[in-house]
């Protein structure tokens, strides 16, 4: 017997259908987060949406976009003091052309995974070694980081130290619309939206024409945003709407922003396979220079291959292709075996792809 679940989905999906009969062309939406991309492929949405309605993932996982340069940098680091270095377990298992930071860890060095940066900072207060923190993602992850070092500055805390990877979202869809990526709608990060507010996103559309609907992360939240874009395509409206507005404000948490901007400055920066972006690294004001390890030991840069011969990584994160395209996907890449960053975050479209297999309207009855 069909649930209420079920039946608001058939009844979204019927709306959809018909909305997208009456456009008559394609339709490509672009998500930029990784748990949007998980509840796509858990839901099966992609298999019920119409023929003309496609949906890509783009750069929604932060640990797949972290150069390799500054992994590699944060291991020669290492490599020249005694300390503990901590990051997630995702970024732990990133493959590099020098390893990752588990190889790394195999090697001798003290590498420990953590769940959060505020675990790596209570390492820091039982422990007399430096502990530094290899600190990756968007804004989601950097308010809580900005958070710790308000704590390590007010208390006087010698020990602990970041390696900063953080990077901003709003500037990595501009430089995909001005590189020339087709996206006619945005399923916008309900996550990052919550700290940057709906203001955040608003001059991608006012700018560049591309109507947006920030979203939460059930199933039946995604679909409801894809009908409200595509209502917006037929109406000929440019504009952004909030879905997720049991959650997402106009302003945002602008006690977040505040420490956010107190810490950090913004500047350009390299995202793996995507190249140098405008605007969209977080680096540490000078007054605050001392809580980055690289003002204490300098590590040489190096260039390093993004990514290995065969790997299109860089395609699915720019949009131009899914996972299921590339010729490594699920035979020579997969989740015990990674080629590519893609595949080794749980994130990662490619990780996701591979976790989930076609499903149907069925997977909407249990809430996913």
């Amino acid at each position: 017997m069909m649930n209420k679940r079920s039946a608001l989905a058939r009844r979204i999906v019927e709306e959809i259908n018909e909305i997208a009969r009456a456009i008559g062309r394609e339709v490509r939406i672009m998500d930029i987060c990784g748990t949007h991309e998980d509840t796509i492929n858990r839901g099966g949405i992609r298999e019920i949406l119409p023929r003309n309605i496609h949906l890509f993932a783009g750069p929604g996982c932060p640990v797949c976009i972290t150069p390799v340069e500054d992994i590699a940098a944060m291991m020669k680091i290492a490599e020249q003091k005694d300390m503990i270095v901590t990051t997630f377990g995702d970024m732990y298992r990133i493959p590099t052309p020098r390893g990752s930071f588990s190889d790394f860890r195999a090697r001798g060095y003290d590498v420990r995974v953590v769940y959060s940066i505020y675990d790596a900072y209570r390492l820091a207060l039982k422990n007399d070694r430096l502990v530094v923190h290899f600190s990756p993602g968007f804004e989601t992850t950097t308010a809580p980081t900005a958070g710790i070092l308000s704590e390590v500055v007010e208390r006087k805390i010698e020990n602990f130290r970041i390696y900063s990877v953080h990077r901003l979202t709003p500037p990595a869809v501009e430089y995909l619309l001005k590189e020339g990526t087709r996206i006619d709608a945005l399923i916008t990060p309900g996550h990052v939206s919550a700290i940057i507010g709906v203001r955040g996103w608003r001059y991608l559309t006012e700018n560049y024409g591309i109507p947006q609907v920030i979203s939460g992360f059930d199933p039946l939240d995604v679909l409801l945003s894809i009908l409200m874009l595509l209502k917006m395509i037929q109406e000929g409206r440019k504009d952004i709407e909030n879905e997720y507005s049991r959650v997402v404000e106009e302003d945002g948490n602008i006690e977040a922003q505040e420490k956010i901007e107190r810490f950090f400055t913004v500047r350009d920066a390299k995202w793996r396979a995507l190249g140098i972006i405008p605007k969209s690294g977080l680096y540490l004001r000078d007054e605050y220079q001392w809580l980055d390890i690289r003002s204490e030991i300098d590590a040489p840069a190096m260039e390093l291959p993004d990514l290995e011969a065969g790997c299109r990584c860089g395609e699915i994160l720019r949009g131009l292709a899914l996972p299921d395209e590339c010729p490594l996907f699920g035979r020579v890449c997969t989740p015990s075996t990674p080629v590519g960053p893609c595949m080794v975050s749980s994130e990662g479209t490619c990780s996701v792809f591979y976790k989930y297999r076609k499903r149907g309207m069925g997977a909407m009855e249990n809430g996913g």
